[in-house]
């Protein structure tokens, strides 16, 4: 790896689009160089389904993203979110030959591929294929194998896999901007990245990056990733819920639950009165602060329950708890309800801290953005370790391969 690299992570988020540049250093250390956003537009739980619009707001927050780092952006590293991702974890058995008795390199990359190969829904592909652990002759939890006596050699593996057109959409989209996709990147994995630490992983924790029209999350247990997903739900759902309850356009919605908003609402004085205003601050009328919490509580409430169901038989064995990072997170009360639906400790979370423009780049809606220069890192560090690098190559042709 070069004494320093920079990398470039941009979400295209529903509520904003985001390009974060850091700085790589060799000590492992980040600095970022510059941070650009944008109000998000033509997204929608995640997912482009305005091309046109999404071009304008990318521009924007890619100038922004350049000025303030003083880098020309060619190559971004893409995440991404939506309902359509989901996991698996697979565990792939190779028996070494008769006349062999130490584990080699071939000998993981066999077993590795054995494990990977899991037939996945139709037209679907592959993102991320993590190691969990090897199992050398029924002995758990061996994490390098190669040198050691044995006659069976598994390993168990945690796929993420992801609708195909839809992310061939989202790299059609950056290309034409035009920037390069490095790799693509399920949110959830990249922040994680830097609200986890080792000793969260390894104690066991659930992180929930609650969004504008996704909740992603990931699930560790023994240091080893264990599930993952996305919530087609988030910020926006509680903005148009507020929105119809009191029929008042989705931005006054959206000011009046971040301004006002709480998901606490059972001890709230009786009586007690919000004013709903206009852009101009013309009073429209006033609304009961306990009603307008309450439709908060009961969005937040369903989001995290349908969450947790993803991760029933697991919840109970994280003594780290629970991580609340992304803008939703924000939201005044929500550890009280996710107490409630978990019942484990609650963490609100930003990115672990980083050198740069300004700490503010550390509040939780910067998590994902962020994670994706520590994943971009992990895996230049990575590289010289590794056989070479097939998949990467072969998952970024596919996804590549797109008429343009």
């Amino acid at each position: 790896m070069a004494k320093t690299t920079i990398y470039a992570g941009l979400e295209i988020g529903t509520s904003k689009i985001c390009v974060v540049v850091g700085e790589a250093k060799r000590d492992g250390t980040i600095k970022i160089l510059g941070v650009g956003t944008a109000p998000s537009r033509g997204v929608r739980k995640g997912e482009i389904v305005d091309f046109d619009t999404v071009h304008t707001c990318l521009n924007d927050a890619l100038v922004r993203a350049e000025d303030y780092s003083d880098v020309m952006i060619r190559n971004v590293f893409l995440g991404v979110s939506g309902g359509h991702i989901e996991s698996i974890n697979n565990r792939g058995c190779y028996r070494l030959p008769a006349d062999q008795s130490e584990i080699t390199e071939d000998d993981v990359e066999e077993v590795k591929e054995i494990a990977r190969n899991v037939p996945a829904p139709q037209d679907s592909i592959s993102m991320h294929s993590v190691t969990r652990q090897y199992i050398v002759d029924g002995v758990e939890a061996v994490r390098q194998p190669i040198g050691r006596q044995a006659r069976q050699l598994e390993a168990d593996y945690h796929i993420v896999h992801g609708s195909l057109p839809r992310i061939q959409n989202s790299i059609k989209c950056v290309k034409e901007v035009p920037l390069e996709v490095e790799d693509v990147v399920f949110n959830g994995i990249a922040a994680a990245q830097v609200v986890l630490n080792r000793e969260a992983k390894r104690e066991g924790a659930l992180m929930i990056d609650l969004g504008g029209g996704t909740a992603d999350f990931v699930l560790y247990k023994d240091g080893m990733l264990t599930i993952s997903g996305c919530i087609p739900l988030g910020g926006d759902h509680i903005s148009q819920d507020i929105a119809m309850a009191l029929q008042i356009p989705h931005g006054r919605a959206e000011a009046l639950k971040v301004n006002e908003g709480s998901c606490e609402y059972e001890d709230v004085p009786p009586g007690e009165m919000v004013r709903v205003e206009d852009d101009t601050g013309y009073v429209l009328g006033e609304v009961e602060r306990a009603f307008l919490n309450e439709v908060i509580y009961l969005r937040v409430r369903e989001i995290l329950e349908q969450v947790h169901q993803r991760c029933e038989g697991h919840v109970g064995q994280l003594a780290a708890g629970l991580y609340l990072t992304g803008g939703t997170s924000l939201l005044k009360g929500i550890d009280v309800v996710a107490r409630e639906v978990f019942g484990m400790k609650v963490t609100r979370a930003g990115s672990a801290p980083v050198s740069g423009v300004t700490a503010t780049f550390e509040n939780p809606q910067f998590s994902a953005p962020i994670g994706l220069i520590r994943y971009a890192q992990i895996l230049d560090q990575e590289k010289p370790f590794l056989s070479p690098l097939k998949r990467l190559a072969h998952r970024m042709a596919d996804l590549l391969s797109v008429a343009i």
